[in-house]
């Protein structure tokens, strides 16, 4: 069998402006956070996936879609672990205003938890696998991402168990016992919703190279 053709896609003109801007914002988000080792630990995946991305920026360049999503996802994370995701000032305006129970970003934050991964997702394994557009692949990415929001869940878990009380503005439960569920919910309304609104944008950036 031949070797697969190398992927030649040039890097996307917004990667080195998006490193920039979130490098930045991530250091202004450090600035007297509301509670330092949660943010900490909600910063912890940019903390991973950075050094990932740097080293593969020129091998495995990401389409623009994907480079934008990734650098939003970057700032729900900051806002979150700034103020904790229970007290984000914007949450508390939504809540005191549509009359909510609690206050709602942490939602957005795990909606987006399926919504961007998906995109990410769905480029890794159009460009690596045999797999092409149609019900495997949107099921796969769906799954994959809901998946990953069952890991992060165990990571509150073992969070709570390892910390106690100290770990409750991570946890963010604000006192729903179906937190968890509710959380898991939305990472995979957000998977699907994404292959549902983005994947012919996605599709023709992967096309042109772009």
């Amino acid at each position: 069998m031949p070797p697969a053709p190398k992927d030649v896609r040039p890097p996307s003109p917004l990667a080195k402006p998006l490193f920039a801007i979130t490098l930045g914002l991530l250091v202004v988000s450090g600035i007297r956070p509301f509670d330092g080792p949660t943010w900490w630990l909600e910063i912890g995946p940019m903390l991973f996936l950075i050094p990932v991305l740097v080293a593969t920026y020129r091998r495995f360049p990401l389409t623009s879609l994907a480079c934008v999503l990734l650098s939003i996802h970057a700032m729900i994370l900051m806002v979150g672990g700034h103020w904790t995701y229970a007290k984000v000032p914007v949450g508390d305006w939504a809540r005191d205003t549509f009359h909510l129970s609690r206050n709602p970003y942490d939602k957005l934050g795990h909606f987006a938890q399926g919504f961007i991964p998906a995109i990410l997702l769905r480029e890794l394994l159009l460009r690596t696998s045999p797999l092409r557009p149609g019900g495997w692949l949107f099921s796969l990415t769906a799954g994959f991402c809901l998946g990953i929001s069952a890991v992060y869940e165990l990571i509150e878990w073992l969070a709570a168990v390892s910390f106690g009380s100290g770990a409750e503005a991570f946890l963010g439960t604000q006192g729903d016992e179906w937190d968890t569920q509710s959380d898991m919910l939305f990472a995979l309304i957000g998977a699907i919703v994404a292959q549902v609104v983005l994947r012919r944008l996605h599709d023709r950036q992967l096309a042109t190279r772009t």
